[in-house]
């Protein structure tokens, strides 16, 4: 009998050995437990590395100002082409603060995202804390021989087996709750690093923000000043005259040629719009101060009344500009009086110009509907300060556009 209850210890002996390497007390065996966490933690890591990298980004990308004005400052001699190089970096400029502001409410949401999963994961390890308290004061008051005991009260072989599994699964159970709290821990520590490098990020993606729409303001007023500079050099009224004339001329000729060449295009007379006879959406959302209306008016240097052929809408940069109503973009283009310009054909002769935009969103063929975000105010071309220029014409001839903003 005693022989038989000692081959019994050995066989219980050599389970448990057996049983709790195969649960993992060796190292080289751990077994693979949270798959979900460890793609967590290298999902931080790349945030982390993501965040660096955009720092680094912006650094390349920030505008040279004082560079920018230098190579400027040669081009003053010939006024169309210093405006139209000047207007270039004004609209990159424009889009680099349009990036940038989408980025920082992208990177604002990440660190909301973030700030939650951190607020989880400390939950969580919490609740895995305590877990792992209850089971260390468990086996502190059972003492290390107890699952031993447990296996050598066995009554018969097959009782054993089934105990020293039991026994397998207890330690494998513990095994899992320490690594996953070991890679809970983990992913608080580098959810905390990038938390902080995004913060910093988004630091200087406000910072970057700032001085770019600093450098756009610089610009705008050097342009303002040559413009005012060039205006007032000239002693004679009449030579003075004569070239805002041209340049009228020049944005007239542009947009006739604009519908004549439409016009002569028999291959879209069965595909064009059809005006409708509805009113017109506002095109510029929130701003209504007009700084210059349609129909004769003094010109502000030349001191004489000359007609003003549109309507402009006082706005900052980069507010929206609206489709007035539903057409064809038939032009989205650039010239050094009207600037990034765009065209937009209603149907039975009638067009509507948007002009002086910092960015253009359509491109010519564009079906747009009314109140579409088509541009962005600005103050490129033969512009002193930012606004939209909004001129209506029909069936060759510019008319009132309060004709169609209000009844």
């Amino acid at each position: 009998m005693r022989q038989k209850k000692r081959l019994y210890q050995a066989i219980a002996c050599i389970l448990i050995c057996f049983f709790c390497i195969q649960a993992g007390f060796q190292r080289e065996s751990l077994p693979v437990y949270a798959s979900v966490t460890k793609e967590s933690i290298r999902a931080k890591e790349r945030q982390i590395t993501a965040a660096k990298k955009d720092r680094e980004s912006l650094k390349n990308n920030k505008t040279d100002l004082e560079k920018l004005k230098k190579q400027l400052e040669g081009q003053k001699s010939d006024l169309n082409a210093y405006i139209s190089n000047l207007d270039a970096s004004l609209t990159s400029i424009q889009k680099k603060i349009k990036d940038l502001e989408s980025s920082i409410a992208s990177k604002q949401a990440e660190i909301e995202e973030t700030q939650k999963q951190l607020e989880e994961a400390k939950k969580i390890q919490k609740k895995q804390y305590e877990d792992m308290k209850v089971r260390i004061r468990f086996m502190y008051e059972k003492g290390d021989t107890y699952l031993l005991e447990l296996v050598m009260s066995s009554q018969t072989f097959g009782d054993m087996l089934n105990k020293a599994e039991y026994v397998s699964q207890v330690s494998s159970y513990d095994q899992k709750k320490l690594q996953e709290y070991a890679q809970t821990t983990q992913l608080i520590a580098l959810s905390e690093k990038a938390l902080k490098e995004e913060h910093e990020t988004l630091e200087a993606a406000k910072n970057q923000l700032s001085s770019e729409q600093a450098s756009m303001q610089s610009l705008m007023q050097d342009k303002q000043k040559q413009l005012t500079a060039v205006n007032s050099d000239i002693s004679n009224k009449e030579v003075a005259i004569a070239e805002y004339e041209a340049q009228i001329k020049e944005e007239n000729d542009t947009i006739a040629a604009l519908e004549k060449a439409l016009a002569a295009d028999k291959a879209s007379l069965a595909s064009r719009p059809k005006y409708d006879g509805g009113m017109f959406t506002w095109p510029c959302p929130g701003y209504t101060r007009i700084s210059d209306n349609f129909g004769m008016r003094m010109h502000p240097t030349l001191k004489i009344n000359k007609m003003h052929n549109g309507i402009d809408l006082a706005a900052p940069v980069g507010s929206s500009i609206l489709a007035a109503y539903k057409g064809r973009v038939v032009a989205a283009s650039y010239s050094s009086t009207m600037g990034n310009y765009i065209m937009i054909d209603h149907g039975g002769g009638l067009y509507t110009l948007y002009m002086h935009c910092s960015a253009l969103y359509v491109s010519q063929g564009t079906e747009v509907k009314a109140g579409q975000n088509i541009a962005a105010v600005g103050s490129t071309g033969r512009s002193t300060g930012p606004h939209l220029h909004f001129g209506v014409r029909l069936n060759g001839g510019y008319v009132s556009p309060w004709n169609y903003l209000k009844g």
